[in-house]
């Protein structure tokens, strides 16, 4: 048995309950269980992709990333275990998106840690499904509900837009700074302040802010941007659309679909994988930028000052710059030579 987390420690509390169902795991997954856990089938839907890429080894087809799940794919599924994301807002999208296609009778079992925000799954679903508390452990909370009716779901209905100066931001829940700009990407753009030309690539791209204020300023600008999630990646589209940009939106794993050199690379890096704090994406990300940096190309980051990125910029460019800086924040810069 590999090394599972708190949540899915209590699910296998449950396990024997399971031997005859058909499951379907969805949410924020974080292990493996969903390859180990004894069951009459099992189905795997996920928003992040390199969740996705650790899944299918075992999985194959059994295992599907994507914003939303459709019907074909989840076809036989009595029973779906949700792991609840730190974001109730991205908790309602996707069990009202999972409510809309599996059918009424559905077991519903939704685990997470008391720290997420799992204890208000009864209030935010009390229009759908009664759900009840059947287990608490490793602080986390399980609970237990029936769907009885199917609801009806259209993702059309839970874009949010906001403004950056002149640019239009499109997003879905889920998404890193949903609702505004974040102080950190805020600070990362206030350092362009003279033109820039070339190709840039906006990695962990969310809902493409930096790369579509920066296109919208330099318009011979070329644009890459990249995500592992999918909210994310359409956000991003829908945010270049909006403000008639051109650009590619990449689904990759940091650059494990990213073929090109650039002469920027520019990132507000995430160091979270759901609640867990996981440095392994930042970290990737800078050791391997110089492969994919032209000669002079610039990495350029803004990061929570305590992180210890410096030395990790260091050993991959041999080179680092802080080019701006708050209490909290600070810009990194490092050139490949």
């Amino acid at each position: 048995m590999s090394v599972l987390t708190p949540a899915s420690e209590v699910i296998l509390r449950h396990h024997e309950q399971f031997r005859s169902h058909h499951l379907l795991f969805a949410g924020d997954l974080q292990d493996n269980l969903a390859t180990e856990i004894e069951a009459a089938s099992v189905r795997v839907h996920t928003n992040q992709y390199h969740h996705w890429q650790s899944l299918i080894r075992q999985l194959g087809d059994h295992a599907h990333f994507g914003l939303v799940a459709d019907n074909a794919f989840i076809s036989g599924c009595d029973t779906l275990i949700y792991y609840w994301p730190k974001s109730k807002n991205e908790a309602r999208f996707q069990l009202r998106s999972l409510f809309s296609v599996l059918p009424p009778g559905t077991d519903i079992f939704i685990v997470g840690e008391n720290r997420s925000g799992v204890r208000s799954v009864d209030k935010l679903m009390e229009d759908i499904a009664t759900f009840r508390k059947i287990d608490t452990a490793r602080r986390c909370s399980l609970f237990y509900g029936q769907l009885t009716d199917q609801v009806q779901f259209d993702q059309n209905n839970w874009w949010n837009s906001y403004q950056v100066e002149d640019v239009t931001i499109n997003t879905l829940p889920g998404v890193f700074s949903q609702d505004d700009l974040d102080v950190g990407s805020r600070l990362l753009l206030s350092t362009f302040n003279a033109p820039i030309a070339g190709s840039l690539l906006d990695m962990a791209c969310g809902a493409g802010v930096l790369a579509a204020v920066l296109g919208k300023k330099n318009p011979d600008l070329s644009l890459t941007l990249s995500d592992v999630n999918a909210a994310a990646i359409l956000s991003s589209k829908a945010t270049l659309n909006a403000n008639k940009l051109q650009g590619n939106v990449v689904t990759s794993n940091v650059y494990s679909a990213i073929e090109e050199k650039f002469d920027w690379i520019i990132s507000n890096p995430p160091f979270h994988d759901g609640l867990k704090t996981n440095l392994a994406a930042a970290d990737d990300m800078i050791r391997m930028a110089p492969n994919h940096l032209k000669y002079g190309g610039k990495l350029r980051i803004v990061a929570n000052a305590f992180l210890p990125y410096p030395a990790l910029l260091d050993k991959a460019f041999g080179n680092h710059q802080v080019i701006a800086q708050t209490g909290k924040f600070k810009v990194y810069q490092a050139t490949k030579r």
